[in-house]
């Protein structure tokens, strides 16, 4: 068997298991047998790039990076749905429907997903573009999202049209959603607060490999193109099937016909009270006429069609006690509210608590200790507080004032003019502050000291071992061997986890600090403008303004936290205990592509998009965006569009991979003399 056979078999046998697991939800093979046959296909593109696909099972990873979303025109415009509260509303739409047609009518009920409406469009059997509602008549263009998502094909099986586009709704699982969640609260960052809004977010992200492992699912439902040869919306989901999607599926009821509006009302009690055991968040059931003519009979009004209703769920609530109000303090010291509550089941779990956010919502509540209140969940994760029972108040109950002072540490609390929130200002002395930031320094994204988690922080910090992040790179073996829990092999971990963590980069190591409003991709910008801290301490809020993505009110808070002397002495001993505090670069330029004009595609592994672009401008050359008879070369990574490799092929364009580009330019530096460039000698 050829290579190229082989390359192909792998490539139909993976897509197939993907197909069985993520639509059909009937896996034949265990998930690490999938992952040795990924890794062969993986091998085998990277050894034989000339066979590259765009849409190869290996593809699904993400990494592209899209700075903004191009608007894209709906050919078929993407209509929203009325909304129904009540089963009366429900019998009202079958009246007016009557009134517009004497035909016998069936209607189709689906589950109405709470998630990202989508628009796909197929040309040849091959996903061309995923693209979102918006404003209905036109959306954003969100393709290299959508192609991280595993239960949307990007190949069709079977016979299918030229041309089609098919709608449906990106959902966050409830699973995958909790993971993110965990992993988030690991790491010290703020939780996600619901699926659907998660889910919205996620699609629009600009790195396409964070979307692909977020895990997220799709159904689809809708077919538009041009004279659809069907008669009946219902009979097209069998179709759909046929060509690989994943839709709401029959056996478990995700969608059914009726031939009365009495078998529509059985429908919506039926997810009424069954929803809370679906592995998604639903927020009512959608009704359609299922006769495909009668839809086009009836047709629209300029906001929705009149063929199709949505009927909302109400949002589950209960009420139960309110026996206190607590107030936690967040590593920022920020105050939050906590509402203790007598234990009551809610969606499926036992609720003891609730969140009242601050103190304009417990002014907004009227909220009391010792109230009865209705406590709701709907799509968020952590219960919140939406109503008091009044009819059920004590007469001798007393307005909630909400506290002056620090629960921990009994500092003046302090309100940030235009915020919400209260927030305990002695970072310096305050025990959950200290200990959180501690917590954030370790997390996975930030220093991902292995063998040191939250508990072994609290141990750490109540055996007065450390105070502040230098401080762990002061410890000692013989401090921690004494300790409850920690035997050799856990202190050599943790010993061993602290010297790797010297090993982080400089973007790292700034967004550890945990400097009030620099997270992840903030702290990256910051270290790419400013290439040390130094820089960034000495830089004024015009400078740092200057900065990709710094705004007047991070970099307020960056001189702020410089402006502290215990913040720069605690940078000193971290600089003494050996973290790196500058961006560490080789230096590669040259003028040997001086007067090139390049363009720089795909997704690249060995560098970022930024950092080859970066090499390309600091060597001489250009970087453009499209491929043209000017074009002098191709930096080309994995995923390149067909559609500029097929024109650079055209025009005879050269086209160098990223690992030839990348050693053709370490080759050409390293044969200067002088900075002055071996003369004649072109990498390319």
């Amino acid at each position: 068997m050829s290579v190229k056979d082989k390359i192909e078999k792998l490539r139909k046998e993976l897509s197939q298991h993907n197909y069985l697991y993520y639509v059909k939800s009937e896996p034949s093979i265990s998930d690490q047998q999938f992952d040795v046959l990924l890794k062969e296909l993986e091998k085998l593109e990277q050894e034989n790039p000339e066979f590259e696909d765009p849409n190869s099972p290996t593809k699904r990873v993400g990494g592209d990076i899209t700075k903004n979303f191009p608007t894209v025109e709906h050919r078929f415009p993407m209509l929203s749905l009325s909304n129904s509260y009540s089963k009366e509303e429900i019998l009202d739409f079958e009246k007016r429907i009557q009134k517009l047609t004497e035909k016998d009518i069936e209607y189709t009920c689906e589950l109405k997903y709470d998630g990202v409406a989508i628009s796909l469009t197929y040309e040849n059997g091959v996903l061309l573009r995923g693209v979102t509602r918006g404003d209905g008549e036109k959306g954003e263009d969100v393709t290299a999202n959508v192609r991280t998502v595993k239960s949307i094909p990007l190949k069709l099986r079977g016979s299918y049209p030229d041309y089609f586009e098919i709608r449906g709704e990106i959902v966050f699982p409830h699973k995958a959603f909790q993971e993110l969640n965990m992993q988030r609260e690991k790491d010290g960052e703020s939780l996600f607060s619901n699926p659907r809004n998660t889910a919205s977010g996620t699609i629009k992200m600009q790195d396409s490999s964070i979307v692909a492992q977020r895990k997220l699912d799709c159904y689809l439902y809708g077919l538009h193109m041009d004279n659809l040869p069907y008669s009946s919306g219902f009979s097209i989901y069998e179709q759909l099937i046929d060509w690989g999607f994943k839709v709401p599926s029959l056996k478990d009821r995700y969608i059914d016909r009726f031939d009365s509006i009495d078998g529509v009302m059985e429908f919506l009690n039926y997810w009424d009270d069954k929803r809370k055991s679906l592995p998604f968040d639903i927020d009512g059931v959608v009704i359609k006429v299922d006769d495909l003519h009668l839809r086009k009979e009836l047709g629209s009004t300029a906001k929705s069609p009149r063929w199709a209703i949505a009927y909302k769920f109400k949002a589950e609530r209960v009420s139960t006690l309110l026996e206190n109000i607590t107030y936690q303090v967040g590593r920022t010291g920020t105050i939050t509210p906590v509402a203790d509550l007598s234990a009551v089941e809610l969606s499926g779990t036992i609720v003891k608590r609730a969140s009242i956010h601050n103190a304009d919502q417990i002014e907004k509540l009227d909220v009391r200790i010792g109230d009865t209140v209705f406590v709701e969940k709907g799509g968020e994760i952590i219960p919140k507080i939406i109503e008091v029972d009044l009819s059920k108040r004590k007469k001798k109950s007393k307005a909630t004032v909400f506290i002056e002072n620090c629960p921990e540490c009994n500092a003046v609390l302090e309100r940030i003019e235009g915020e919400a929130q209260h927030y305990c200002v002695n970072d310096k002395e305050c025990p959950p502050q200290l200990k959180g930031k501690i917590e954030h320094f370790i997390g996975r994204k930030q220093m991902d000291v292995d063998g040191l988690g939250a508990e072994t922080v609290d141990q750490l910090f109540e055996a007065k071992l450390i105070k502040n992040v230098a401080d762990l790179y002061d410890l000692k073996a013989d401090q921690l061997l004494p300790l409850e829990r920690m035997a050799q092999k856990s202190v050599d971990n943790l010993i061993n986890g602290l010297k790797d963590s010297r090993e982080v980069p400089f973007e790292r190591v700034l967004f550890a600090l945990g400097i009030r409003y620099v997270g992840a991709t903030v702290a990256k910008k910051l270290a790419k403008h400013f290439k040390n801290i130094d820089a960034i301490i000495g830089a004024t809020q015009e400078e740092l303004i200057e900065a990709d993505e710094i705004g007047e009110k991070i970099a307020a808070s960056i001189i702020d936290y410089f402006k502290d002397p215990d913040h720069l002495q605690l940078i000193e001993r971290l600089k003494e205990a050996g973290l790196s505090f500058k961006v560490i670069e080789e230096d590669q330029s040259s003028d040997q592509l001086n007067g090139m004009s390049i363009v720089v595609s795909g997704k690249f592994i060995l560098r970022s998009r930024d950092e080859i672009k970066a090499l390309i401008e600091s060597n001489g050359g250009k970087v453009v965006s499209s491929v043209s008879a000017k074009t002098d070369l191709i930096v080309r990574g994995e995923n390149m569009g067909p559609s500029k490799l097929e024109k650079a092929q055209k025009l005879g364009i050269k086209i160098a991979t990223e690992q030839e580009f990348l050693s053709k330019i370490t080759d050409s530096v390293t044969k200067e003399s002088g900075n002055h460039p071996v003369q004649g000698e072109l990498p390319f």
